[in-house]
C-alpha cells in the first residue's frame, strides 16, 4: 500500500514527505528539515526503514537535514544527476525509476528532470502500483506550486539569467507535467508565505486538473507569455537566500538540537555584543520595547522568525540569544534550520534587566498621529520603508526611502546614521526589527511607526475625511 505522508513547517511554509511501500517497509524522505525526529518518529510507529534521502534541488531558503537523516538511519542522500554539489550522493538520472516495493504491485517513483527553478531541479512521480499507466502523485519540489511556479531567478550568480530559466520550466511544465491525468495529486515544497515564488496559496496540495484550471502559469500560452508572466514583479530575495545556497553546495555538519548551549550573563552579553556578536533578543515586540539590553536587535519568535533573523546576522557571526530557556532553544534551533549555527550562548533569565538597569535600553516607538507630526516638524527625517516590493501597492508614506528588512543589512550604508530615521513596515514587526538593528549599528535616533503603514492610511483617512 502506497504511503505518502506531508510534514509541513509552517514557520518556514516548507513542506517534507516520507514515502514509503507499507508492504516492504521500504521508505524514502524528500526534502527534510534539519530537526529529524519527526521523520524518524514516524518511521518507527509505521515500522518503516528509510534507505533513501532525496532533495529536490538546492535548496536557497532552508538547510534540509540530509545530513541528520545519513548519519542517523544510513540512508543514502540523492538529488538530480546535474545537482553541483561538493559531497557525495547518488546521482538520480531523468526516467529513473526506484523500486520500493515489487516492481509491478508496489510502489515506484520515477524521477522526472525538470529544470526551471534551478538547472538540477526534479520532481517525483508516485506510482501506487509499478504497473499502473500513471503516477498518483508528483512531489513537484519549488518546480510547480499550487497556485504558482517556482521562482526562475534565485541562481542568477550561476550565469545563466532568469528569462532562461524560465525558458526551461516553461519546457519542464509542458513535457513532463501537464501531459499527466486530472486526478494526479499535487504535493509542492512550499506554500503561502515563500519567496521561493510569487503568489503561492494557502493550500499545501491540489490535483493537477485543479492546477490546470486556476493556476496562471499553466494556462495556454506561449512560451514568451509564460516568461514574462513568471518573471515580472518578483521581489528582491532575501540576502540570505545566498549565503544558504554556498552551504547547500558544499554540504554541511549534521545538527544536534539537544546539545549544550552556554548560559550567560547580561554583563557578559553585552561585552560580546561590544566585540562584534549579534545580540538577538527573540522575546515579543513589548518585552523588547520596554526594555532590553544595550545592543539588542528584536526579531520575535512570534513571526517569521528564522528568514528575518537570518537576514540581521552575517554570515559567521556569533550570535547571543535573549529570552526564557524555552525561547531560547526554540530560537536556536529555528536558526539552524536556516543555516545559522554559530549561536554561542544565551542569557535566559529576563530578571537580568532588573538586575542590571546601567545595561537597559527602551525602544523609541510613535503611533501614526505622532509620526505625521514628527514627519511634518523634522528637518532631515529619513523615512524607511521595510515592506517587500509587492506590498509597495497600497500606498507609501510621503518621501520614504525602501529597503525591504531582507536586504538591510546589506544597504544599511544608503541610509545616514548621524540623521534620523522613522522605520516602517505593514504591522510593526518587521518594522521593530529593523529599527532595532539601525540602532545596534550606531544609528543615533531611530524611532519605528506602531501598526506600521496600515494604521498610517487609517489616520491619513480620517485626516482626509475631516
Amino acid at each position: 500500500m502506497m504511503l505518502i505522508e506531508q510534514i509541513y513547517l509552517g514557520c518556514l511554509s516548507q513542506a517534507s514527505y516520507v514515502v514509503a511501500d507499507e508492504a516492504s517497509g521500504r521508505a524514502m524522505v524528500v526534502d527534510p528539515r534539519r530537526d529529524i525526529d519527526e521523520y524518524l518518529r514516524f518511521a518507527e510507529e509505521r515500522r518503516l526503514s528509510i534507505e533513501l534521502v532525496v532533495l529536490t534541488h538546492v535548496h536557497a531558503d532552508f538547510v534540509p537535514g540530509h545530513s541528520e537523516l545519513a548519519e542517523a538511519t544510513g540512508a543514502v542522500v540523492a538529488m538530480g544527476e546535474t545537482a553541483p554539489v561538493d559531497f557525495p550522493i547518488r546521482r538520480l538520472r531523468d526516467g529513473e525509476r526506484i523500486e520500493l516495493g515489487d516492481p509491478a504491485s508496489g510502489v515506484v517513483v520515477e524521477v522526472h528532470a525538470t529544470p526551471g527553478h534551478t538547472p538540477e531541479s526534479i520532481t517525483l512521480a508516485v506510482y501506487e502500483h509499478g504497473s499502473d499507466p500513471a503516477p498518483a502523485a508528483l512531489l513537484t519540489g519549488d518546480t510547480l506550486f499550487i497556485g504558482d511556479v517556482g521562482r526562475p531567478d534565485l541562481l542568477g550568480a550561476s550565469g545563466r539569467t532568469a528569462e532562461e530559466m524560465a525558458a526551461e520550466l516553461y519546457r519542464s511544465l509542458r513535457s513532463k507535467i501537464l501531459p499527466l491525468p486530472d486526478e494526479v495529486v499535487v504535493y509542492p515544497g512550499h506554500g503561502a508565505g515563500s519567496a521561493c515564488g510569487k503568489a503561492l496559496s494557502s493550500e499545501t496540495f491540489s490535483t493537477l486538473g485543479a492546477q490546470r484550471a486556476t493556476n496562471y502559469a499553466l494556462a495556454e500560452m506561449t512560451e514568451e507569455a509564460f516568461i514574462e508572466a513568471v518573471t515580472e514583479g518578483l521581489a528582491e530575495p532575501p540576502a540570505y537566500f545566498s549565503e544558504d545556497v554556498a552551504l547547500n553546495r558544499a554540504g554541511h555538519a549534521p545538527f544536534d538540537p539537544s546539545g549544550p548551549l552556554e548560559v550567560i550573563g547580561a554583563t557578559e552579553a553585552v561585552a560580546r555584543s561590544d566585540e562584534g556578536s549579534l545580540l538577538l533578543d527573540v522575546r515579543d515586540d513589548q518585552a523588547f520595547t520596554f526594555g532590553h539590553l544595550r545592543g539588542a536587535v528584536n526579531v520575535g519568535l512570534s513571526g517569521r522568525f528564522a528568514e528575518y533573523a537570518a537576514a540581521v546576522v552575517a554570515p559567521g557571526q556569533d550570535v547571543v540569544l535573549f529570552g526564557t530557556a524555552e525561547q531560547a532553544s526554540e530560537a536556536r534551533l529555528r536558526l539552524a534550520r536556516v543555516g545559522v549555527d554559530t549561536v554561542g550562548a544565551a542569557v535566559v533569565d529576563p530578571s537580568e534587566l532588573e538586575r542590571h538597569p546601567e545595561l537597559v535600553e527602551r525602544s523609541s516607538r510613535l503611533g501614526a498621529v505622532d509620526a505625521a507630526r514628527r514627519l511634518d516638524e523634522l528637518d532631515g527625517l529619513q523615512v524607511l520603508d521595510v515592506r517587500n516590493a509587492g506590498e509597495l501597492s497600497a500606498g507609501v508614506v510621503p518621501g520614504s526611502i525602501h529597503i525591504p528588512l531582507p536586504r538591510l543589512r546589506h544597504r544599511v550604508t544608503e541610509l545616514d546614521a548621524s540623521r534620523p530615521v522613522l522605520v516602517y513596515c505593514a504591522g510593526g514587526y518587521r518594522s521593530l526589527a529593523a529599527s532595532s538593528f539601525l540602532a545596534s549599528a550606531g544609528f543615533v535616533d531611530v524611532t519605528d511607526l506602531i501598526g506600521g503603514f496600515g494604521a498610517w492610511q487609517a489616520v491619513q483617512e480620517g485626516v482626509g475625511a475631516g
